[in-house]
């Protein structure tokens, strides 16, 4: 028994604090579906014999869900899930919302509750994207004064970069032609010049440009 060991065990002053230690904060199979737990906790769903979540794709043991919702029952305090890191929330607000997962759903829905700027800033993530993949650019005045509206300057200054090219802004999402394919030919002429490490005359890139055409 290490030194470290025996001072745990001497200061413990009851017998929870004996079981903070390597093992605490370790993911669990549980971990994607305490939001969903949380929301039937609310609803006075108390008993976990009482919720069904392999149905979503839960793999583990009942004894895990049991364990959980006592530690609910027993806790002083509200026990609640894990936020989720930053990254995974983004990724979820970029998805299609009806490619999200049930519980993904959940949880992104419980992080959204808690912060109104971000439920904002989900909305407007969506309406862009549905003005991105369908051609839709006449409503992009109507979704510039929504954001204007709502207190998010980053927002704000995209807006007004927007704004500078409106016109063709619209008609990039309006028009069905677009300019892949001029961007395609000046990436491979840009390539062709940095195979060149800056040492070919406009004689020699010119002949490479067209033999490669």
């Amino acid at each position: 028994m290490t030194s470290r060991t025996v001072k745990l065990l001497a200061d413990a002053a009851t017998p929870e604090d004996l079981f903070h230690g390597q093992w605490q904060g370790r993911p669990s199979k549980l971990d994607a579906f305490k939001p969903y737990l949380d929301d039937r906790w609310n609803q006075g769903c108390t008993k976990a014999w009482t919720v069904w979540i392999v149905p979503l794709g839960y793999q583990g043991s009942y004894q895990r869900v049991r364990a959980y919702f006592r530690e609910k029952r027993l806790s002083p305090g509200p026990v609640t899930a894990r936020p989720p890191s930053p990254r995974v929330v983004a990724r979820w607000i970029l998805r299609r919302p009806e490619s999200l997962a049930e519980t993904d759903r959940l949880r992104l829905k419980a992080v959204l509750v808690h912060c109104p700027e971000l439920d904002a800033f989900t909305g407007h993530v969506r309406s862009f994207g549905q003005m991105l993949t369908e051609p839709q650019g006449e409503r992009l005045p109507q979704r510039l004064d929504a954001i204007r509206q709502d207190n998010l300057p980053k927002l704000h200054t995209l807006a007004a970069g927007i704004d500078r090219d409106r016109d063709a802004v619209i008609a990039g999402l309006t028009l069905h032609w677009e300019s892949g394919v001029v961007e395609g030919h000046v990436n491979r002429i840009k390539m062709l010049k940095r195979q060149m490490f800056g040492r070919a005359g406009f004689d020699l890139l010119r002949k490479r440009v067209l033999l490669y055409s």
